[in-house]
């Protein structure tokens, strides 16, 4: 704040408004691109399982499909779509924090955040641990060693990925919640991607088809949040 005399007044002049024009240009900025991330990701959950390759796993089929490029590609873009939904719910942190829901929409950010780092590991173990097992099975031409592939599945790793899975619903559903209440975006855009993490535990024993189904869930979920984030922060930014 600068202060001058002049004629006997005083004049007052606040140098913070540049700053704070800039700050929320800033701000949207970041929102924006969050939106993206979250629209990026909803793409990258079709087509995780649409290129995972589906085969009989106690055969040496099931080691082909494990020792398979798809097979890393489909995984690899399964992490990306995890930690582009949580870079996207931080968006929605950063757009509601200054309403009354902003507590709703924090706790989600961080469920999310814990649900994302506990489910992580459990991918790349499935990744890169059962594709050493199928390139190992293949090479041996022994199909004895795919029944590894169970031990990496379903050994401590498998408890950490229900309870990731789990905060990212909570997550999801909080911040589904504080979309509602907010009455800035539409209170339906939040739902199908609470409803596709719900979901995201059982579709886990469907098949290709099913999976695929339940990535177009979450995919509209994210991509209606992404669109209506990205289009409000534009119009506040005005």
């Amino acid at each position: 704040m600068k202060s001058s005399v002049s004629a006997g007044k005083v004049t007052i002049t606040h140098e913070n408004k540049i700053y704070t024009s800039s700050s929320k240009s800033a701000n949207v900025f970041r929102i924006q691109l969050t939106s993206i991330g979250l629209g990026i990701s909803g793409i990258l959950f079709v087509l995780y399982p649409a290129i995972r390759p589906f085969s009989d796993e106690a055969s040496l089929s099931g080691a082909a499909a494990f020792a398979s490029p798809e097979w890393l590609i489909a995984h690899v873009m399964a992490m990306l779509a995890f930690i582009l939904l949580t870079f996207g719910l931080l968006g929605f942190y950063l757009f509601l924090q200054e309403t009354y829901t902003d507590r709703l929409a924090f706790l989600g950010f961080v469920l999310s955040l814990l649900g994302t780092g506990l489910t992580l590991p459990f991918y790349g173990a499935e990744v890169f641990g059962l594709h050493a097992i199928g390139q190992e099975a293949i090479k041996l031409q022994n199909s004895d060693l795919i029944g590894m592939a169970n031990v990496v599945r379903f050994g401590p790793g498998f408890t950490m990925i229900l309870i990731g899975l789990l905060s990212l619903a909570i997550g999801c559903i909080l911040t589904a919640i504080g979309i509602w209440k907010s009455r800035i975006l539409p209170k339906w855009s939040g739902i199908p991607l609470a409803l596709g993490f719900l979901l995201y535990i059982p579709q886990f024993v469907g098949t290709q088809p099913i999976r695929v189904a339940h990535g177009f869930v979450v995919a509209i979920g994210c991509l209606w949040m992404a669109v209506s984030l990205f289009r409000k922060s534009r119009l506040s930014q005005r």
